[in-house]
């Protein structure tokens, strides 16, 4: 438990920031910010130390937004969540909205399950609901997504977009 505390002192800071920056609502971050670091202490048990706590954290600090989003408006399109989810900043900027127009372009050459598993990861779906609705089990679902992320990266980094 005291690691979970040393965790939340280096964290909690950088991460109400982050999460202040996608709510743009004070009270919603602050909350989101607690409701992080509850998931944290329950899947403590889980986390299989694949990346940073720090990225572990804003992870679910962004899936737990994520989800307050569809429940607030469950109507919230894919696009409208990809946008989001491509935002580095406050502000939408031109080079965002082509990175998003070269990922459309790009995740358009792939199959439907590809872009289903990839598109209900963006909106923060859990491996676990993945796998129910596309009919996958978790782990396939896991390198699916791990596996078209590497892919844009490359086709990215690349400048290619076909």
């Amino acid at each position: 438990m005291q690691e979970l505390e040393r965790w939340y002192h280096l964290h909690q800071e950088e991460l109400y920031h982050y999460l202040l920056g996608l709510t743009h609502d004070p009270e919603l971050a602050e909350d989101l910010l607690q409701e992080t670091f509850l998931q944290a202490i329950l899947g403590f048990s889980r986390f299989r130390q694949e990346s940073s706590v720090r990225t572990w954290l804003f992870a679910i600090g962004r899936n737990l937004w994520l989800k307050q989003l569809r429940k607030r408006r469950p109507t919230i399109g894919y696009d409208d969540l990809l946008e989001t989810y491509a935002k580095e900043t406050l502000e939408e900027t031109a080079a965002n909205r082509e990175m998003l127009a070269r990922i459309k372009k790009l995740m358009a050459q792939k199959e439907e399950r590809e872009n289903q598993v990839f598109s209900m990861r963006v909106s923060g779906y859990s491996y676990a609901e993945i796998s129910r609705k596309v009919g996958i089990s978790e782990s396939s679902a896991r390198v699916i997504e791990h596996r078209i992320r590497l892919w844009l990266k490359e086709q990215l980094e690349g400048g290619k977009t076909q």
